[in-house]
């Protein structure tokens, strides 16, 4: 029989495991929409935006928190910029490449949970730290590739993505005293931003083109996708407001999965050697990390305070 504690111990877990599926499949909507010609960064823009104006409309005192939490502009950027580098990376790249890459992110969060959540990197850390470093390094580098530049653009975009995403965990543990629909409208602004920023500056660029109108079943893909990003943002802030960042880490790499099973049936994308092996050794320094964080999160908090 499940305990109280258990009960409330996965409903984090599950919640990050919700938020993992929409963004494992969203790859597949973002197409859809680009087949009719609408970029991925014009498709986040307008899905936010609407999912903003529903927002407003349901809860309109949550808007007033953002005054009174300035420390929240930090979140809108990271979320911005997540968003910008995984949806427009998978509609450009092989989807588990993209994934994987993406999924850099526990060794983001070595690096920027010292810093700001005052948690100090132990020398199990850091070398989780390499191994996934290494992981990239076999998927990224090969015997064409210049040293040591990402091979293409959806490589960076995802590489940015997911150090973004790494960025915004932890300030969801930083801001956790925020109220919760006031950080979620705060992420949703922030991919609006960022979607509409790098998009104006891609169409100057000629690197991406104006945005232009869907027909009636492209609206309805899109509303979809507005509301699976409106539930899975909302999972995450709740999720990983009361998890720590490398636990958090472990239950997102659900996202490979839900990601690489849905590419992989579609045609979306090609499982090399090279990718087996630098995925292999990325997901095992995740999960590394998520298993090792209790114990050490106890070292590291004896170190800070030593």
């Amino acid at each position: 029989m499940a305990t109280p504690e258990r009960g409330r111990a996965a409903a984090p877990v599950l919640a990050l495991v919700a938020n993992a599926f929409v963004w494992g499949v969203s790859w597949w909507p973002l197409r859809e929409l680009q087949s009719h010609g609408l970029h991925p960064l014009w498709a986040t823009a307008g899905v936010y935006l609407a999912v903003l104006a529903t927002l407003a409309l349901l809860q309109p005192r949550a808007w007033r928190g953002l005054a009174g939490h300035p420390e929240l502009l930090w979140l809108m950027a990271a979320a911005g910029l997540t968003n910008v580098g995984f949806n427009w990376a998978v509609t450009v790249g092989d989807v588990v490449r993209v994934v994987l890459l993406f999924y850099l992110m526990p060794a983001w969060s070595v690096l920027l949970a010292w810093p700001l959540l005052g948690e100090r990197p132990t020398p199990a850390a850091l070398l989780r730290l390499a191994l996934a470093l290494a992981g990239v390094l076999v998927i990224l580098k090969t015997p064409d590739t210049p040293w040591p530049l990402p091979e293409s653009l959806a490589d960076g975009l995802a590489l940015l993505g997911g150090f973004s995403f790494a960025l915004t965990n932890i300030l969801l543990r930083r801001l956790h005293r925020t109220p919760s629909s006031t950080r979620v409208i705060a992420m949703f602004i922030g991919g609006a931003l960022a979607a509409t920023a790098v998009g104006l500056l891609g169409v100057v660029q000629g690197l991406v083109p104006a945005p232009v109108a869907l027909p009636p079943g492209a609206l309805l893909v899109a509303g979809l996708l507005g509301l699976a990003f409106l539930l899975g943002n909302s999972a995450l802030q709740y999720g990983a407001a009361r998890l720590a960042a490398q636990t958090t880490a472990l239950v997102m790499l659900s996202e490979v999965l839900f990601a690489s099973l849905s590419a992989v049936l579609a045609g979306a994308a090609q499982m090399s050697g090279r990718t087996w092996v630098g995925g292999a050794l990325v997901v095992a320094a995740a999960a590394w990390s998520a298993w090792a964080a209790p114990g050490e999160d106890r070292a590291g908090a004896a170190q800070s305070a030593a």
